[in-house]
């Protein structure tokens, strides 16, 4: 099983991979001795798209049958299959409750019809609150064809932090993005499900749990709560074993106060504010179809820090959005400046096939985009190292990710560091202590977003046996 792309991808491998197990199948480590590799995709942008395209012909390579799942095969589906005649398989969702069927079809060479791509904003109710009566009928990754009597998933690593879904699709029409068409309308799992899930990663050596989705703050809607994600989060950080709940994918206009206090204050949850602004342009984010404003956001960032100070904070930007002025992109800047994030990711625009930005007039020519891309991640690396610097002389908790045999050193994450994305502490003079174990530390130094943190007490504090509540 190999899996690109982001969190929520690595769940559906996961959910994958367990039902494959209970059906016959058996995981190996490394491709060369697979009878068929399963490739999740990512269809998200081009450059992950080559990605995709690179791994698939890759894993034909070994010899093994060659099985495409994931949003590129979701998206392109007999596109894929025409262009890719390595591939032995391309199936969509809709395959995932049937896999291990599949696969005993491409080993046995019995014709496979690849996948017929649709709308799937189309195959659920346009009123929300009628989803999930719905929704046993449709293929949803994470949804349905995982009991929820039981947790079907299968772990791929021994790591102290796993992503949990919350939810699936999305109900948002931003002009540049076509993840809504793909992925569905938005659908919100069961807190008891969403329970059961997390205390079961508990029993197998979780201590964070990083909720995912296409858009956490819609949480609930579809179960008629507004309020739901609110009242999970203590749930789901009183959990024995998890000793931190981390929240992301943030939509800054649906970002309503009691959420923004519930991560900020509640205790076992990560002050730790995943906010995906895009911009800072009021004309921009119109024609991104998009709400907010430089101002209406720094009063958002004001309403965080005024109840957690220390609280980490990342987004991502577009910048050569069509029709982006000088104005504009400077206006981004000035926000970003004032913002003082602890991360943020600049990406280029680019056209994404089906989307309405596709058709838009005042595209810039590429040399210009790249032009503002280079010149904003400059401008980001400094303010984010300066963001790192103000952090000395903090205490911070740290979950340790890598041990001290590990080549690189001993390392792990603070409440406001996300995974993969958001740096690191590096940790001098650990003592002993293993993967998984949380140290107090004080912060003595950075580089560059990494904090370099040195141990303040005596013990780790260690994992409790998880239990399902």
């Amino acid at each position: 099983m190999v899996t690109l792309g982001c969190a929520r991808n690595e769940v559906d491998s996961e959910e994958l991979a367990g039902n494959l197990h209970e059906r016959g199948w058996n995981l190996v480590d490394g491709e060369d001795s697979a009878d068929v590799v399963v490739v999740n995709t990512c269809g998200f942008v081009e450059s992950a798209k080559k990605d995709s395209v690179d791994t698939l012909l890759a894993a034909a390579d070994t010899g093994a049958k060659v099985v495409a799942v994931g949003c590129m095969a979701e998206r392109y589906g007999q596109e894929l299959a025409d262009q890719l005649p390595e591939a032995d398989a391309v199936l969509g969702f809709d395959h995932y409750a049937q896999l291990a069927e599949r696969l005993d079809d491409v080993i046995e060479d019995r014709p496979l019809a690849s996948h017929q791509p649709r709308d799937r904003r189309t195959m659920l109710p346009i009123t929300p609150v009628e989803r999930p009566a719905a929704a046993a009928e449709v293929a949803v990754p994470g949804h349905g064809w995982v009991p929820s009597t039981r947790v079907t998933r299968r772990r791929l690593d021994d790591a102290p932090v796993a992503s949990l879904k919350l939810a699936s699709g999305c109900d948002r029409r931003c002009t540049f993005c076509a993840i809504p068409a793909f992925r569905g309308s938005f659908l919100s799992r069961k807190p008891d499900e969403v329970l059961g899930e997390a205390a079961w990663l508990a029993t197998q050596g979780v201590r964070e749990l990083f909720l995912v989705s296409e858009n956490s703050t819609s949480y609930g809607k579809d179960l008629s709560d507004a309020r739901a994600l609110e009242t999970l989060l203590p749930r789901l950080a009183g959990i024995d074993g998890i000793d931190r709940v981390r929240v992301s994918y943030l939509q800054p206009a649906e970002t309503r106060p009691g959420l923004v206090r519930a991560i900020a204050t509640t205790p076992g949850v990560a002050p730790y504010f995943d906010l995906s602004f895009q911009h800072a342009s009021e004309t921009v984010l119109r024609r991104m179809r998009r709400f907010g404003s430089t101002e209406s956001f720094l009063g958002l960032i004001d309403q965080i820090r005024e109840l957690a100070p220390e609280a980490g904070i990342r987004s991502n930007v577009i910048v050569g959005f069509p029709g982006e002025t000088e104005e504009d992109f400077a206006e981004l800047r000035d926000f970003l400046t004032r913002a003082r994030l602890d991360a943020v990711g600049v990406f280029g625009y680019s056209d994404e096939d089906g989307t309405e930005a596709e058709g838009f007039d005042g595209k810039l020519d590429e040399d210009v985009v790249a032009e503002r891309v280079a010149a904003m991640s400059a401008l980001v690396d400094e303010l984010t190292d300066q963001r790192a610097e103000d952090r000395i002389g903090s205490e911070v908790r740290v979950l340790i990710e890598r041990d001290t045999e590990h080549e690189d050193g001993c390392a792990g994450r603070a409440e406001h560091q996300g995974p993969e994305v958001d740096g690191e502490c590096l940790v001098t003079d650990p003592g002993t202590v293993a993967v998984g174990d949380v140290l107090h530390c004080r912060v003595i130094a950075s580089e560059g977003v990494d904090l370099v943190v040195r141990p303040i007490g005596d013990e780790p504090e260690r994992q409790r046996s998880g239990e399902t509540p």
